[in-house]
């Protein structure tokens, strides 16, 4: 019998949508914004240079849409997601929900793993205080569960059968 607390964990009540998805080709290119992928268990983003080892806790990685209003709040300007170096954007849904639980994400089944903390790089890219206004707000890690395709408007939900 699940604890309470495991209870609470398997409860969302929002169905996010995946709005955004992002390659990056190669070592120091710019990302490029696709509008379907393919998703391996070897590789994660097929295209994408850092597609991470199979089983890695960093195939994949997601950031909030609603996250991205929040660090251009912080840095007063705008903020458009191949800056931020995330794979997917997702809207709706809290993604630190999805720590240690699978979700699906069109075919693909994927397992967060835990937050995307910001590198360095970040304050090359927004700015500077661009480090600091991603902290706590960059995101997830995720590893590939199920392969498939994804397509942008795919719908993001907890899986609740599958782990």
């Amino acid at each position: 019998m699940p604890s309470p607390l495991e209870s609470l964990r398997q409860t969302l009540p929002q169905i996010g949508r995946l709005v955004w998805i992002g390659l990056r080709p190669a070592r120091g290119a710019p990302m490029r914004a696709v509008t379907d992928a393919f998703v391996t268990l070897e590789g994660g983003l097929e295209g994408d240079r850092f597609a991470g080892r199979p089983g890695s806790r960093r195939q994949i990685t997601l950031i909030q849409a609603e996250h991205l209003a929040v660090v251009s709040a912080l840095l007063g300007k705008p903020i458009e997601p191949e800056l931020l170096r995330r794979n997917l954007v997702v809207e709706g849904i809290n993604l630190l929900a999805l720590k240690d639980q699978c979700f699906r994400i069109g075919d693909v089944v994927l397992e967060g793993t835990g937050p995307c903390a910001p590198c360095s790089k970040m304050e090359v890219a927004l700015g500077p205080g661009g480090f600091n206004a991603l902290r706590g707000h960059g995101g997830l890690c995720a590893r590939v569960r199920s392969a498939g395709a994804i397509h942008l408007g795919d719908a993001v939900s907890l899986q609740t059968n599958t782990r």
